[in-house]
């Protein structure tokens, strides 16, 4: 099929959360499969591509001059870059302080305004879009091909004033929201199917407690709403090949992990541990879902488990200073570096012997699969895509993958650490978790395959099927 595929971040061109990764192994396993896959994104900071062609867009007057610009670029391959007016930036939606661009309204509207430009002029079987940095192209296309919208997380609507509705010539109705604009609902109200990143996300957010403020509209698709659990990149994400790593392991032979404990912990400047202590980790964005302050408030009690923790981040400044204080506090077990390392990220999954994955709503996640796959046991809380990726094993003896948080909170975070810590102790125990989730086959291959049933359902509709109207 000829795809459409419109994101705000893919890997490795834009990396912020788990969309660039999720988006960039989707694309790369439907291409494998055969698929004609357009990538558009934004031109953040004018990426040199290789064998560069440009094109002019038709675009609303507020959104010109607009270009697209299509070649190639190393770890994906073709790519469509669109400019439109604020567009470049140099990160994708925040300053350095964490807070959200005042213009993103102009710049993503823009951009949906291109994405709608490229399906006229390409005419492709499917678009699907993803999230609301995209889901206002529904808006700006009179005649839609078949639709598909991904929900990464249900946090980020992009709520803005109501004056966008004037713009749209779609059935701009369906954006309104309160007396101001609501382009992930109008997407979520336009879109053929809606996807979430998990089944699990997919029961919740149809709830009021979950549903951010949508939960009825999204109960009001009915089957046109579906989950999908991500899969990870095993090319990149594979302890027995990463480039980032100069000793590598595998399943079948582990020796390897404990050299890379050593080094993670002189990277951060820790004194080697015994191996009755655990080193957790924690590679996460440093924003209210993903629970780091609950992290920082467990953290105190790490000597009594004994354990200690290293943590990679970037985000909230607030969220950063807590964890600068919390290093200079306890300098001898926890450590903190803010920004995003790559190497080092390989790194903390290849030496750590926990991960810690605190949130308090969690779409998906890949950092669990990812610590999985490299024999790092996740501690999680049962939320979203968490619930379906990590077992219990004190809930299910010998069949665990993991250990899971029965509440979102820092008595629930202390035990489950404790209870992880317990059984990481026991080297039959441990090798056996570490075995089953090693096991596990996280590619993209099962993933892909149902969303290449879905886009198969749309381009061939049951009589039922259709936008509403």
């Amino acid at each position: 099929m000829k795809i459409l595929f419109a994101a705000a971040e893919i890997a490795p061109i834009a990396r912020v959360g788990g969309m660039a990764e999720a988006s960039a192994g989707l694309v790369k396993q439907l291409r494998a499969n055969g698929h004609d896959v357009t990538v558009v994104l934004p031109d953040y900071q004018g990426l040199e591509l290789a064998d560069e062609t440009t094109t002019k867009l038709l675009l609303p007057e507020w959104a010109r001059p607009g270009t697209a610009r299509t070649g190639t670029v190393d770890g994906l391959g073709e790519i469509t870059l669109v400019d439109v007016p604020w567009i470049e930036k140099p990160h994708p939606y925040t300053d350095e302080d964490g807070e959200a661009f005042p213009d993103n309204d102009v710049r993503f509207f823009g951009f949906s305004a291109a994405i709608a430009a490229l399906v006229n002029r390409e005419v492709p079987d499917v678009v699907h879009l993803n999230d609301w940095h995209t889901a206002a192209a529904l808006g700006f296309l009179v005649e839609a091909p078949p639709s598909l919208l991904t929900i990464h997380t249900l946090g980020y609507q992009g709520i803005t004033n109501p004056g966008w509705m004037d713009e749209l010539p779609t059935r701009p109705h369906y954006f309104a929201w309160y007396g101001g604009t609501n382009p992930l609902l109008g997407g979520i109200r336009l879109a053929d199917r809606v996807v979430t990143v998990s089944p699990n996300y997919a029961s919740e957010i149809v709830t009021e407690s979950e549903g951010m403020g949508l939960h009825d509209h999204l109960a009001n698709l009915g089957d046109r709403l579906v989950g999908v659990v991500n899969g990870i990149d095993t090319g990149e994400w594979n302890p027995s090949t990463d480039e980032f790593l100069t000793t590598h392991f595998s399943l079948g032979d582990l020796s390897g992990k404990s050299v890379n404990r050593s080094e993670l912990l002189a990277d951060f400047g820790l004194r080697s541990t015994s191996d009755a202590e655990p080193v957790i980790g924690m590679v996460t964005r440093l924003v209210d879902q993903k629970g780091v302050d609950l992290a920082v408030d467990a953290a105190r009690f790490l000597q009594n488990i004994p354990a200690k923790l290293v943590i990679l981040g970037s985000g909230d400044a607030t969220l950063a200073n807590l964890l600068d204080d919390l290093a200079t506090e306890y300098p001898d077990r926890i450590a903190f570096q803010n920004g995003y390392d790559i190497t080092l990220a390989h790194k903390i999954f290849a030496g750590s012997d926990l991960l810690l994955m605190p949130s308090r709503f969690e779409p998906c996640g890949l950092a669990q699969m990812q610590a999985m796959a490299y024999g790092s046991i996740p501690v999680v809380t049962d939320v979203g895509g968490l619930h379906d990726t990590v077992i219990d094993d004190d809930s299910f003896p010998g069949e665990g993958t993991g250990f899971v948080s029965a509440s979102v909170d820092t008595a629930g975070i202390v035990d489950v650490l404790y209870r992880a810590a317990r059984a990481w102790q026991d080297p039959v125990r441990r090798s056996g978790i570490i075995a089953r989730g090693m096991g596990i086959d996280w590619s993209w291959a099962e993933p892909a395959k149902a969303y290449e049933k879905l886009y198969e359902e749309l381009v061939e509709p049951a009589p039922t099927t259709g936008n509403p109207s």
